[in-house]
């Protein structure tokens, strides 16, 4: 038992649990935006279409409306929703991709210069020595400082 609640107690865990409630909130949110202010604009501008009434009843019979097909107990192919749940998708990855672009953005390493060299080419023999060296350990030539 105490593994398990060190295991629970761990800050990453604790930061998943408050990413999935977040996550939850954010999506309710989009799926209110979506449903409530993005599609009846679009249903009135395609002809007063009401994307949730779209679908198509699988046993044959006409219903007026989604929720009078629900309660005769038909079943149906649900487009109109599969729909507006595409568009929630495409707007909660599209926040996701902006959030994380700029997260990344904040938390890049600025360039950094290039580290002072420490050792050079002996002018003799071509070999790379430390550049405090007076004399080539290959060659054993007096290196000319320039």
């Amino acid at each position: 038992m105490s593994e398990f609640k060190a295991f629970v107690m761990r800050a990453n865990i604790i930061d998943l649990a408050v990413a999935v409630v977040i996550g939850a909130a954010f999506g309710a949110i989009v799926t209110s935006f979506v449903n409530d202010i993005l599609m009846p604009p679009i249903g009135l501008a395609l002809g007063r279409v009401n994307f949730t009434d779209m679908f198509v009843s699988l046993s044959g019979q006409s219903y007026p409306t989604l929720a009078v097909a629900k309660a005769a107990g038909a079943p149906t192919m649900n487009y109109g929703l599969f729909i507006n749940t595409i568009i929630n998708f495409v707007i909660v990855a599209f926040v996701i991709f902006v959030m994380l672009r700029q997260v990344t953005r904040m938390t890049a390493k600025p360039p950094t210069a290039p580290a002072a060299p420490t050792t050079q080419e002996c002018g003799y023999c071509a070999s790379m020595i430390p550049l405090k060296a007076k004399r080539c350990p290959q060659c054993t030539s007096d290196l000319v400082r320039a």
